[in-house]
């Protein structure tokens, strides 16, 4: 929990830091910082310490910092998985950018969607319902012509368990009545393979968080 705890910290931060401005000063001062608090707990493997460290440009600047709608979803375990971190989700000119930092999975491919209900208390998560998919399309890729508006893909996990996503989506949106805020993020334990539908096997559900707004 201790772990779980420094990537929420970690993510807060970052967060706060975006909405504040877009100085990328602060961001690499904060890094410093969160180094130092980093190496002062021994209880923190040295290999954890690195992929946590890969957290802190969880808010990478994506263009000026009147960037109308930002969200973010902080990722904890289900189903007694290690699966912790942090999505955040940035409106800009062409959709909305999605950047993820997610540890404790195994490596490969893992399916990640946003799902219709923002409640994450089940111990299997699926409290979170179905995919996100108010238009009643077929299951497919990011990139398919047919989707739900939650698919996502997948999101790849290194050799030491870290997965990063970052991708412009021009289908979910932050406002109106599709809106993805108050629903969730959901991580799998397989692949999706984007094709079967409803939900591209992509196996039980490792990790969940609600997606909140972090601004006006």
């Amino acid at each position: 929990m201790k772990r779980l705890g420094l990537w929420k910290t970690i993510a807060a931060c970052s967060l706060l830091c975006f909405a504040m401005c877009g100085c990328q000063d602060a961001d690499k001062g904060k890094r410093n910082a969160q180094n130092d608090d980093i190496e002062q707990d021994e209880e923190i493997q040295v290999e954890e310490t690195e992929t946590v460290g890969q957290l802190s440009p969880l808010l990478e600047t994506v263009g000026d910092n009147q960037t109308k709608n930002r969200a973010y979803a902080f990722i904890d375990p289900k189903e007694g998985s290690q699966v912790v971190g942090a999505v955040t989700f940035v409106e800009v000119d062409d959709g909305v950018r999605v950047i993820a930092h997610i540890d404790g999975l195994t490596p490969g491919k893992h399916g990640f969607h946003i799902h219709e209900h923002g409640d994450c208390s089940a111990d299997d998560a699926s409290s979170a319902g179905g995919h996100f998919n108010p238009t009643n399309q077929k299951h497919g890729g990011p990139d398919s012509a047919e989707r739900h508006i939650g698919d996502l893909g997948n999101i790849v996990a290194n050799e030491n368990g870290y997965g990063h996503y970052d991708r412009v989506d021009s289908v979910i949106t932050l406002e109106g009545e599709q809106s993805i805020i108050g629903k969730s993020v959901v991580i799998h334990e397989d692949e999706d393979d984007l094709v079967t539908d409803p939900v591209g096997n992509a196996g039980k559900r490792i990790g969940c968080g609600v997606i909140l707004p972090t601004g006006p």
